[in-house]
């Protein structure tokens, strides 16, 4: 049996694929690792940016919300993996820009509904 908070997060994941697909995005990699770090999930927006989007999931805000949590080491360890997928991609495709992207996920209720936030180029170049 697995944890159950890693359940949840790869549900959040899912949810939040969908949801930007329902926006035009094209989902491109799910949990892409490489040396440099991984990636929840790698998408092609409606501009033809390559962007990097990061999840996190809090049940609640008592360790900081989801925002607060992506220091700058992580954002390196984010930005230097969509370098390598951009590198490898580059062959087949041609992107406009490279971006991270966060999207935090919370509860609205008791009932199960969440609310999803994202944060637009929380790192862009």
């Amino acid at each position: 049996m697995g944890d159950p908070r890693h359940e949840l997060g790869l549900r959040a994941e899912a949810a939040v694929a969908g949801w930007l697909e329902r926006q035009g995005w094209e989902i491109l990699a799910r949990r892409w690792r490489v040396a440099e770090g991984e990636i929840d999930l790698v998408c092609c927006d409606t501009l033809a940016a390559l962007v990097g989007v990061e999840v996190r999931l809090r049940r609640s805000e008592r360790a900081g919300s989801g925002l607060e949590s992506v220091d700058p080491r992580h954002l390196r360890r984010l930005r230097a993996a969509l370098g390598r997928f951009a590198g490898q991609a580059a062959e087949r495709t041609r992107f406009t820009a490279l971006r991270i992207d966060l999207v935090t996920v919370s509860p609205t209720d008791r009932h199960g509904r969440w609310r999803a936030v994202r944060h637009a180029a929380i790192d862009a170049w």
